[in-house]
């Protein structure tokens, strides 16, 4: 009845944790680039049937590669840094359930086609409650037929349906390391950057200074990122210097063409 898809690429560390909360599925697969670690045999070792596609840049392409790989009629979308909760599990399992008991149980009038998650970011021994990761909600799950991912990065999915929101989040651990992060960042800003030159957009020195700065006053005070302490400083402050490589790198494409 429902298929988890988890992207992968050297996630050795993190693929046991997130299969734990996934075992209840009817099916898992993994989308696997090109894992240099124990990726592909920890997950094979699981149960998981693992597909290798390159990413290539582009994780619409990614996800939705996957969402083709599906058996089932519903599809759920984890990363591997990413928790499914027992409260979060049987949430679906009523939701997606077609048992009039269930339904009745969950209070379900309705026939849904896709669902909103909140997650719940936890970094360096903290819950961000704050910033812009703390209301943050994800369309994960929604029937294999109701649409497709687009956009090459921050990417979303395109259902067409009813849609509503669970109550019970996804728990989210990721970058355990600065480091980590500062790779993560450099990473996607080459991503964006790209694909924001393949739409023709362009910026000025006026933007590149002051959409970052505007972007750290947003999360760290309007948002209130202050509460959170010194995770939600350095997070403030990094996401600011996201968007500084961002407009950095555009900058540079245009230069170079």
């Amino acid at each position: 009845m429902i298929s988890a898809v988890v992207l992968a690429k050297n996630e050795e560390k993190n693929i046991k944790e997130c299969f734990k909360n996934l075992l209840w599925c009817d099916e898992i697969i993994v989308i696997d680039d090109n894992s240099e670690d124990r990726t592909i045999e920890i997950a094979k070792g699981l149960g998981a049937t693992v597909f290798g596609h390159p990413l290539n840049n582009d994780f619409s392409e990614q996800r939705n590669f996957g969402l083709s790989k599906a058996k089932n009629e519903w599809v759920l979308f984890i990363d591997a840094d990413e928790r499914v909760t027992s409260l979060l599990r049987d949430e679906i399992k009523d939701q997606i359930s077609l048992r009039p008991e269930l339904r009745a149980r969950a209070k379900i009038k309705d026939s849904y086609d896709g669902f909103y998650i909140k997650r719940r970011d936890f970094m360096w021994g903290r819950e961000l409650k704050h910033g812009e990761t703390g209301n943050i909600k994800l369309l994960r799950l929604a029937r294999k037929d109701a649409g497709d991912w687009e956009g090459k990065v921050h990417e979303e999915w395109k259902i067409k349906g009813k849609i509503r929101e669970l109550e019970n989040p996804i728990l989210h651990y990721p970058h355990r390391t600065i480091t980590e992060f500062l790779k993560k960042i450099n990473f996607y800003t080459d991503i964006r950057a790209k694909e924001l030159y393949e739409k023709g957009v362009k910026v000025n020195f006026f933007s590149i200074i002051a959409y970052p700065k505007a972007k750290f006053f947003v999360n760290y005070f309007l948002k209130l990122g202050f509460l959170d302490g010194m995770p939600g400083l350095l997070v403030a402050f990094l996401m600011s210097f996201h968007s500084f490589l961002v407009r950095g790198k555009l900058w540079m494409i245009w230069q170079r063409k």
